[in-house]
């Protein structure tokens, strides 16, 4: 059985497939589409179709036939594709919360001047598997890969600043200025 693309329903339908096939800015894949009932139109098979755009007969025959199905709206892709996400946006927003928190082992000082903490068995800083244990504990399925991938795509910074060179003991001297160099810079002029 031949299949070929019907004919335009109006001149704006035809305008749009050839503005499509030609265009730009639009995706590679949309374009191609486009060609193929362009091509059709122009009187060529899909065999012939297929081999001017590198493709196969059986791609030809599905976007001919959904063009042919749906007009324009059956050369997009269809929504839902792929895989489903694993966790809520509400779970995402848990996780990224707990970047906030303290967390359950860092040391705090009292008043009277004694060290405790909320859990001593806890994680005294986030790290991607503290976090991932912890949101795992409130019942979130979640791995250490996917935290990080949802910590970057946030753009929220899970590894804390380097505790030693700030400190609220009195007694505490920051480093000074580095050491001056030993020998003189060579001069850069000509000889």
């Amino acid at each position: 059985m031949v299949l070929r693309a019907r004919p335009g329903r109006d001149e704006d339908e035809r305008g749009v497939v050839r503005r499509l096939s030609r265009a730009w800015k639009v995706p590679r894949d949309v374009v191609m589409r486009a060609r193929m009932i362009e091509l059709s139109w122009s009187g060529l098979r899909a065999p012939a179709i297929a081999v001017e755009l590198g493709c196969s007969q059986k791609t030809v025959r599905c976007w001919l036939d959904r063009f042919n199905g749906s007009g324009l709206q059956g050369l997009d892709d269809l929504g839902g594709q792929g895989r489903k996400g694993r966790i809520t946006e509400e779970e995402r927003s848990r996780i990224i919360s707990l970047v906030k928190t303290v967390p359950p082992g860092r040391l705090r000082s009292e008043p009277v001047g004694e060290l405790w903490a909320f859990d001593e068995t806890g994680p005294s800083e986030w790290t991607l598997d503290s976090l991932a244990a912890t949101a795992r504990a409130e019942g979130i399925e979640v791995g250490r890969s996917q935290v990080r991938r949802i910590l970057l795509a946030e753009g929220v910074r899970w590894r804390r600043t380097r505790s030693w060179t700030r400190s609220k003991d009195p007694d505490f001297v920051p480093k000074g200025r580095g050491s001056s160099a030993s020998t003189p810079t060579r001069p850069t002029t000509r000889r």
